[in-house]
């Protein structure tokens, strides 16, 4: 058992320090990819009930594509294909060298992706949601498009659309995990490699499964939250548009 301690510690002959760093890591990236896929998602959702064609065409094969490629090939697609392109530019402007694209950005775009396909089915299911006579009383009453939104739609989009939205949370939580393949020192990559020295597979990949536990622990009381101040905040919307 001493072992163990010394093995996953802070001191010299641990690799507690790597672990934490690679928890860092995995942490940033899912918080970086967020807000990314989140934007994106709502931008194609609102493509998709647009009265434009093409619009709409261009959503749709945009979803269709990220949900059908598995995330491993997206990431490969945007590592690998991100570097040639930039590297094929630099030669384009007479710059010779090799180039390569940051991982962690790779990792947050392809992710990011993968994520904005998902989301955007899951506000375009909330805004179907969402009763058409809510637009037409709200522009009874004298508001614009964009204070109809903000002050009528978007409280109670995120209402609906939250259990989605944190079910995909939670999925790209795990999905960080992938970047490991990429050479970014995340979890999996740290506590593998901590594995193949010490010849421990089963404490250090114990330790990983408890630490994704944990942020999936820390992720669910924290959505909790949110789904409380958003319910709390749809009915002070509510109650302040009835009195306008």
């Amino acid at each position: 058992m001493e072992k163990y301690a010394v093995l996953i510690g802070f001191g010299p002959d641990g690799w507690g320090l790597s672990i934490a760093w690679g928890l860092l890591t995995t942490v940033l990236l899912a918080l970086a990819t967020l807000p990314i896929g989140l934007l994106l998602g709502f931008l194609v959702a609102l493509g998709k009930q647009s009265a434009e064609p093409s619009l709409r065409l261009a959503s749709n094969i945009y979803t269709t594509i990220f949900r059908g490629l598995p995330e491993l090939l997206t990431l490969f697609l945007v590592y690998f294909g991100g570097s040639l392109a930039v590297q094929k530019f630099f030669s384009l402007i007479g710059f010779e060298g090799s180039v390569e694209v940051n991982a962690f950005a790779a990792g947050m775009i392809a992710l990011g992706f993968v994520f904005s396909s998902y989301s955007s089915e899951v506000f375009l299911s909330a805004f179907r949601a969402i009763p058409k006579g809510q637009y037409e009383g709200a522009f009874a009453i004298g508001l614009t498009n964009f204070q109809t939104m903000r002050k009528i739609i978007f409280p109670q989009l995120i209402k609906i659309a939250l259990p989605g939205l944190a079910n995909l949370w939670m999925v790209l939580l795990k999905d960080t995990s992938l970047v490991s393949v990429i050479s970014l020192t995340d979890i999996l990559r740290q506590t593998s490699v901590a594995a193949r020295v010490t010849k421990e597979p089963f404490l250090f990949y114990g330790v990983a499964c408890l630490i994704y536990l944990a942020l999936a622990i820390i992720s669910s009381y924290f959505i909790a939250r949110i789904e409380k101040w958003a319910e709390g905040s749809r009915k002070q919307t509510a109650s302040s548009v009835v009195s306008q």
